[in-house]
């Protein structure tokens, strides 16, 4: 009887710290994906409302913002790819700090269950082989195609350079 008295305290116990462990996880998972969150409504609110230089892929603004001659960064972007998400923040922050009116910027789908015809003839002009490519034109030529992830410091300083 003590044997099992033993036991039942031990697998008690064991139930109790497991229990306490998981609460504590699932605090710090629902903290991360409130914080996940938060950006992924920022930018679909700027994607959605267009209130930032970098926005949306659609064609008619694009063949606008070549017609403009304004230098533009295209972000081949892909809503499974990890490196992408983690990215976008860094590349709105940068926008959001540029003071130059003919610098745009466009999130074009690539691969994935949004992209449309539209966005994979411009991956195919570019040859877009991986998701998180950027790709800046000036004058309506490539002058630089990256596959690297950047950090708004590289946005910045490659779409200055760009702009001369």
């Amino acid at each position: 009887m003590n044997k099992t008295l033993v036991l039942v305290i031990v697998v008690l116990a064991i139930i109790a710290v497991i229990g306490l462990f998981s609460f504590d996880i699932g605090k710090v998972m629902v903290k991360e994906d409130s914080n996940m969150a938060s950006t992924e409504e920022k930018i679909g609110k700027v994607l959605a409302g267009q209130e930032s230089p970098y926005r949306t892929f659609t064609k008619l603004e694009y063949e606008q913002a070549l017609t403009d001659n304004k230098i533009i960064l295209l972000y081949f972007y892909a809503n499974w790819c990890p490196i992408c998400k983690a990215e976008q923040p860094e590349t709105f922050s940068a926008f959001e700090q540029l003071d130059n009116p003919a610098i745009i910027g466009f999130r074009v789908n690539y691969k994935d269950s949004d992209t449309d015809s539209d966005e994979e003839a411009l991956a195919k002009e570019f040859g877009i082989s991986y998701q998180h490519t950027k790709v800046i034109i000036k004058d309506g030529n490539q002058v630089l195609k990256a596959l690297d992830g950047w950090k708004k410091d590289k946005y910045l300083s490659e779409l200055r350079n760009a702009a001369g």
